[in-house]
């Protein structure tokens, strides 16, 4: 068993990777070889990186890749996405493509407000805990006043101070309830840090609230936190056009195709097996375009599939219908993005994704990733509801599958070109391989 180590942390990254080499991996020479040959050569550039977190030993490179001919508000986009999943850009450019055809995508904002708590137990009368509540407002606002002050500047700042009963879920449990604007920025740190201070006001005015009984002095705070589940910074996009218009399928007629989305949206709905595979797929998209702007992906993720169970059931998050011989397909998402802050100013590839954007606003840039998911499904969707998902799927794969089979450049290009019309499986392209090998 290998030991464990005192003052990792403390190491030179040098350090780090031989103890890392030498402990963990069948080739020490060879793990080392690995992880430096991703450091940038460009050593100012790499000390940022290793800055970014802790214990940096290399980068992890993941594919950029851009979706071109996104019509959205009458505005032409590039989305650029990072992803490593084949076909999910093509998926999004061909989508894009498709409605750019018929007027492009619609998007608008519902609303921003973002969300924090102060979590707490107080096992006292809860009228005298409602004026107490009433009565600190003023000086919680106060105290964070230094807090606010640039986000107000903008624009944005504290939206309201709610006391929460929330005993039906737990014995004693109160929330502080608070909503905030961020403007261009995410916020969490200027959420969280107006939350602690409001935890720390909240205990030190309770033990001289001459109302509260020594017991009910004694608030017990127990955590302060934004929420990533948020409902209320929402984001709509839609598309439509005459169901005669979906005229692009060879062996379907557009009443049927634009039926059978509909039907396969429904089904999403219906059924949680198939609601999850089909949000996943709208997030390919949204997490492409969140990654590449330095977003958090895990916040937006963990809120979207909080957002599509909100009703009881885990369901789709977008919506199909037909009405008046017009096809309408759409999605809500709840999406808290910043343009500002974070990893904006600082890693290099983030700032030129927001400047092939055009520099979008946090508001902006919530339509972009909104039209980026609904892309995503309604390509899914068209191909599942025609030829499948795996014939795109795993044409795209096959440069996988050969460049795991290190094969030549001229052996790629005869592959390639022999299975433009065939099925796509490792057993059938190393059995082609063996055929264009002679013994070998």
């Amino acid at each position: 068993m290998t030991p464990p180590i005192e003052g990792f942390s403390r190491m030179t990254k040098e350090e780090k990777i031989e103890w890392i080499a030498a402990r963990y991996t069948d080739n020490s020479e060879e793990t080392k070889k690995i992880l430096k040959r991703y450091w940038h050569a460009d050593a100012k550039l790499q000390q940022l990186h290793d800055e970014f977190i802790e214990n940096t030993i290399s980068n992890y490179y993941l594919p950029l890749g851009v979706a071109p001919n996104f019509l959205i508000n009458g505005k032409l986009y590039a989305i650029p996405m990072a992803i490593e999943e084949s076909s999910v850009v093509a998926a999004a450019s061909k989508a894009a493509k498709f409605w750019l055809e018929r007027g492009g995508f619609k998007a608008r904002v519902l609303g921003t407000e973002k969300t924090g708590q102060v979590h707490f137990i107080y096992k006292g009368d809860v009228d005298k805990l409602r004026k107490f509540i009433k009565q600190i407002t003023p000086i919680l606002l106060a105290e964070v006043r230094e807090l606010a002050i640039n986000m107000e500047k903008r624009g944005g700042g504290i939206s309201s101070v709610n006391l929460r009963d929330r005993r039906v879920a737990m014995d004693h449990y109160f929330q502080l309830h608070c909503t905030f604007e961020t403007i261009d920025a995410m916020g969490a740190n200027f959420i969280n840090s107006c939350l602690e201070q409001f935890a720390q006001t909240m205990r030190r005015e309770a033990r001289s609230y001459e109302a509260f009984s020594d017991e009910e002095k004694e608030i017990d705070i127990i955590m302060s936190i934004l929420s990533n589940y948020v409902p209320g910074c929402l984001v709509k996009a839609e598309v439509q056009c005459p169901v005669e218009a979906l005229n692009e399928e060879k062996d379907m007629a557009p009443l049927e195709f634009a039926r059978k989305i509909v039907r396969a949206v429904a089904i999403a709905n219906a059924e949680p097996y198939r609601a999850v595979t089909h949000n996943k797929g709208i997030m390919n998209g949204v997490d492409a375009v969140v990654l590449a702007t330095g977003n958090d992906f895990r916040a937006v993720e963990a809120g979207v599939h909080a957002y599509a169970a909100k009703d009881g059931n885990y369901g789709s998050l977008t919506h199909a219908r037909i009405e008046d011989g017009i096809f309408h397909f759409s999605i809500e998402l709840p999406l808290a993005l910043g343009t500002v802050g974070g990893l904006t100013r600082l890693h290099p590839m983030v700032q030129l994704s927001l400047d092939i954007l055009q520099n979008p606003t946090a508001r902006e840039l919530m339509q972009i990733v909104a039209v980026a998911g609904l892309a995503q499904n309604f390509a899914a969707l068209r191909s599942l509801v025609t030829t499948g998902i795996q014939q795109g799927h795993m044409k795209m794969h096959l440069l996988n599958i050969l460049n795991l089979m290190n094969v030549s450049q001229n052996e790629k290009d005869t592959l390639i070109q022999e299975f433009s019309d065939k099925p796509v499986s490792f057993r059938a392209v190393a059995s082609a391989l063996e055929r264009i090998r002679p013994g070998k």
